[in-house]
């Protein structure tokens, strides 16, 4: 089991340390590379537009030939465009290494959410999921904090580069210790016909839809802390890149606090009380922060204070979207949790485009959508996961592929 939560957290870790490490260095980045606040928002655009889109063909491919090979090939990719990336003289080429970074982080983030529902049940898998999610808790604490040193004393390069390391050190964990779980490879599920049934089949599932909702709405919410953060912290509100760095500390701390009270809400609750339960503190922390900037008070602690709150019922719903996204699916979780983190990170993108297009010398844009998104959350939370959020496996039928 130690193994497991370490592996998990490994790959899953791979996500908010690819994001979150550089994001201290956007500015200078920006900066140096003569780009425009467009295209430095599209470092980080295309890296989760082409995380989304390789989950939809990743998924499948680790049902048919298995977990291992799919994470040996992604990780190997991951480190490699890490390299390049580090090395690269312009924007348009960083924008082209960091899309391909995305296809390789994908088969990290799939691979760890399909091995949950090949080893676990969906309320004993959101138990391992809190688990793993709290080591990815600690991570995230640690990516903003280093990521602002290293900017500060080296450059924006060498942040890139302490990507390739982590995308080396899972690789050689994955290689070592990890042997293949998935339940029964399908021979067909990379075949057309074959992956457009099992994708309406998963599609058609209510519990499938209420979890995948949550979970985008979640992580666009989210997306707008990590995408617009850095540029209000210090361009407008004149955060310091290593204060940006201990703001971000403070917002993953409470999101590590979140996954331990998910394991005791889990207890007591099930999965549609605990997000119920957790949705709340996402409701008060999208209220405070389009309120505050509404009424004028452009102060650190305006923007900070709410995020925390969010943060904490981030914590809730991360664990439970993801294990009841899968739950329903036990022979195509590698195709649910594709389908699943396809709407997340398209969530994401379109969140990008936004800030990319609206953001300047002011909080509202990042502010105001993110209420929006965390708005959109509790309302799902409260209606669908509610009404429909119990993952009981899908009919019979439903998981068998046609011939």
């Amino acid at each position: 089991p130690a193994i497991v939560v370490l592996l998990l957290t490994l790959l899953l870790g791979i996500q908010p340390v690819t994001t979150d490490l550089y994001l201290p260095g956007l500015p200078t980045l920006q900066r140096e590379l003569g780009a425009s606040m467009a295209a430095t928002q599209l470092t980080l655009s295309a890296l989760i537009i082409c995380f989304g889109a390789a989950q939809l063909i990743l998924g499948p491919l680790s049902d048919r030939f298995g977990r291992r090979p799919v994470l040996l090939a992604g990780l190997a990719v991951y480190t490699l465009a890490s390299v390049a990336a580090a090395l690269a003289p312009n924007v348009e080429l960083l924008v082209a290494w960091r899309a391909l970074q995305g296809a390789g982080m994908a088969a990290g983030v799939t691979c760890a959410r399909s091995i949950v529902r090949d080893l676990f049940a969906p309320h004993e898998g959101a138990r391992v999921m809190s688990k793993a999610l709290s080591g990815l808790g600690l991570i995230a604490m640690a990516s903003p904090v280093a990521g602002g040193i290293v900017v500060q004393w080296l450059n924006w390069h060498a942040a890139l580069l302490v990507l390739a390391l982590f995308g080396a050190a899972t690789l050689a964990l994955v290689a070592w210790r990890y042997e293949e779980t998935v339940p029964r490879r399908d021979p067909r599920a990379t075949q057309w016909a074959v992956l457009a049934a099992n994708w309406r089949a998963v599609l058609a599932h209510p519990s499938f839809r209420a979890w995948t909702l949550l979970s985008g709405f979640a992580y666009g919410a989210l997306f707008f802390l990590l995408a617009g953060t850095s540029f209000v912290y210090i361009g407008v509100l004149g955060t310091s890149k290593v204060g940006y760095g201990l703001i971000m500390l403070a917002q993953s701390s409470a999101y590590f606090a979140g996954t331990f009270w998910c394991r005791r809400l889990l207890a007591r609750h099930g999965l549609r009380g605990a997000v119920a339960r957790g949705a709340l503190f996402t409701l008060a922390g999208g209220v405070a922060m389009a309120a505050l900037a509404l009424a004028g008070v452009h102060a650190v602690w305006a923007v900070m204070l709410p995020s925390i709150l969010f943060c904490i019922g981030h914590g809730v719903h991360q664990p439970c979207g993801q294990a009841g996204a899968v739950g329903p699916f036990p022979e195509k979780a590698g195709t649910a949790a594709s389908l699943s983190g396809f709407w997340m990170t398209a969530m994401a993108f379109m969140v990008g485009l936004f800030l990319g297009r609206s953001s300047g010398a002011s909080l509202y844009p990042m502010t105001l959508g993110f209420a929006a998104l965390a708005l959109a959350q509790c309302v799902v939370a409260w209606t669908l996961v509610r009404w429909h959020g119990e993952p009981q496996a899908a009919p019979r039928e439903a998981q068998a592929s046609p011939a």
